[in-house]
């Protein structure tokens, strides 16, 4: 199984979409999703919260057969493809704003009231692929976040029995981890790689793709 995420910014072309199905995913978790996104081949479940005009948080893209879940979070979009469940996640960043969908007067509220949230949906699956924007980077320098939120994040990864495999991986940002994450069951074999998002010398996004290729051990 080939799982993609990417953050799009909102934005959408055929440069996107080619770089998309050049990647050869079975399964995209994407956020940040311009509601113009179609992929040929593919199903599309967006998540019912507006981020902003004509953008939705996130999204789950399927070429496998795929019945729409109900959103686990107003800012994560699920799915369910075959026996596993497959969510696409955006996490609070360190200034994201109290509101309906963050909760909570502090970064760390609002990003362990998300978390909270979600593990009450997400334990019962009993096979689970979670991905998408988190703004934090799982080890090293922390830029979008806070090393307290990021603890909570890999506590409920622990819970849920996950591991992470783009956790190692190149932000955009030179000198930073990707904040963009794929996590899968540890059981599984997992590598994975970066995607950096340009088409002729010209930045799609300001998140790079990330793919992951899972097996059975």
């Amino acid at each position: 199984m080939r799982i993609g995420t990417w953050n799009l910014a909102g934005r959408w072309s055929d440069d996107h979409r080619n770089l998309m199905l050049e990647a050869g995913c079975d399964v995209w978790l994407l956020t940040e999703v311009n509601e113009r996104t179609s992929l040929p081949g593919y199903a599309m479940h967006l998540s019912d919260a507006p981020m902003a005009a004509r953008r939705r948080w996130a999204a789950v893209a399927s070429r496998l057969p795929m019945s729409s879940s109900p959103d686990p979070h107003p800012a994560s979009a699920a799915a369910q493809i075959g026996a596993t469940t497959y969510v696409s996640s955006v996490l609070p960043w360190r200034t994201a704003r109290s509101g309906p969908v963050w909760v909570g007067e502090r970064h760390a509220d609002r990003t362990q009231n998300a978390v909270d949230d979600l593990l009450l949906r997400l334990r019962a699956s009993p096979s689970l692929v979670w991905g998408g924007d988190w703004n934090h980077a799982l080890t090293g320098k922390e830029y979008a976040g806070s090393k307290v939120c990021r603890d909570a994040i890999a506590s409920a990864l622990d819970e849920l029995g996950l591991v992470v495999p783009t956790a190692e991986l190149p932000h955009a940002i030179d000198g930073l981890l990707s904040i963009d994450h794929v996590a899968v069951p540890a059981g599984l074999a997992a590598t994975a790689r970066r995607i950096v998002a340009e088409c002729d010398g010209k930045r799609l996004s300001d998140h790079d793709a990330y793919v992951v290729d899972a097996q059975e051990a």
